[in-house]
């Protein structure tokens, strides 16, 4: 996770957050990974409460399960 913040009348005051998901599962939920991380944030109480007053941006890195 990264925040950036500014200084708004000398006050220190957040303004973007980044979130990256690190995931590994198995190759056969790719599909499901992909389709949870497209609503996420409709059904996140933090990303509903923050969104309105913080920008928030998301991306997934994914990676398959290794087998063995």
């Amino acid at each position: 996770m990264r925040g950036e913040v500014e200084s708004e009348r000398k006050v220190l005051v957040i303004r973007r957050i980044h979130v990256t998901y690190h995931l590994t599962t198995r190759p056969d939920q790719k599909e499901t990974v992909d389709r949870v991380y497209a609503v996420h944030a409709n059904f996140c109480p933090v990303y509903r409460s923050l969104a309105a007053a913080i920008e928030i941006t998301t991306e997934l890195d994914w990676s398959p399960q290794e087998t063995g």
